[in-house]
């Protein structure tokens, strides 16, 4: 695991340096959007959907250059859909990686359209030529982020959160794993569609890495509940024990705790063995898997 916390720090180096140079900067009287958009994105995190997006296309050999950029982009994503999360209508969290959440910090109002940019500057960095020089992959990559952060999934996603806190006693499993295969795991499989994309890989090494991706994912979002329930905040960066407290259907609800924990496991071993076609060259995705239910924040 050595080699990943290596890999994941340089990558996270490069995107926190790739990001601040994307963000808009200036000194008019939209400059405090522009400071909400860096706080919100610059706040660190593990990085772990523009990793993906590096570490796919690394298995391609694409020019970092690319991977990067995709990379920013789903960031970017990933960060307005936490300040969103954030707000008073949602989770109405107060703090976000040991900080105050972009609203506190700010406002709702500057919160709300810090957020709206970074969503729109997501697909202004996918449809640049500095991206990628051929239209057709830069069009693929804004279409798959697309369908992975809209109504069909991210955003539906939420929806479905939402509608689970009012009517959890409606919900099953398959219901709780749907749920998250939209929230969670659509901005975790882009990460692992970005690389081959890039790449223009052919059809048996993309369906692998979205069958990696796929379980990836579902393992990432059980770890997180796994967290809420037994982690402390200063772990976390956030508020723990609000799942229960609002009476939220989750894994750890469905399943208990130890139960939910071997799911997780089992979920890692399949999804690594997607990846066999790829050889040594995914060491580092394997490792991931591992990390993803191993991690304390």
């Amino acid at each position: 695991m050595e080699a990943l916390k290596t890999a994941m720090a340089s990558i996270a180096a490069d995107m926190e340096t790739t990001l601040d140079r994307l963000i808009p900067t200036g000194d008019g009287r939209e400059q405090r959007v522009f400071d909400a958009m860096r706080y919100a994105s610059l706040a660190g995190g593990k990085r772990l959907r523009p990793f993906l997006a590096v570490a796919t296309a690394d298995l391609f050999d694409v020019d970092r250059a690319h991977s990067l950029r995709a990379g920013a982009a789903v960031e970017f994503v990933h960060c307005y859909s936490l300040v969103h999360d954030d707000l008073p209508a949602m989770d109405d969290d107060e703090l976000r990686r040991g900080r105050p959440t972009c609203h506190i910090q700010f406002d709702e109002a500057t919160a709300i359209l810090a957020g709206d940019g970074l969503l729109t500057l997501a697909f202004e960095v996918l449809a640049s030529t500095e991206t990628h020089p051929d239209p057709q992959v830069r069009s693929e990559l804004i279409a798959a982020l697309a369908a992975g952060a809209g109504a069909t999934g991210m955003v539906g996603g939420q929806m479905f959160d939402l509608e689970a806190e009012k009517h959890g006693d409606q919900f099953d499993l398959n219901d709780v794993i749907r749920l998250q295969e939209m929230k969670t795991g659509r901005l975790i499989g882009f990460g692992c569609k970005a690389g081959p994309i890039l790449a223009q890989a052919g059809e048996k090494e993309r369906a692998a890495l979205d069958a990696y991706a796929a379980e990836l994912g579902l393992a990432f979002q059980i770890a997180d509940d796994i967290l809420d329930a037994e982690g402390s905040e200063e772990e976390v960066g956030k508020k723990v024990g609000k799942d229960a407290d609002a009476g939220k259907v989750t894994f750890v609800s469905l399943l208990g705790l130890e139960e939910a924990k071997k799911r997780a496991v089992n979920l890692t071993l399949q999804s690594a063995g997607h990846l066999d076609l790829f050889g040594a060259k995914a060491d580092l995705l394997r490792d991931v898997a591992r990390f993803v239910v191993e991690r304390r924040a």
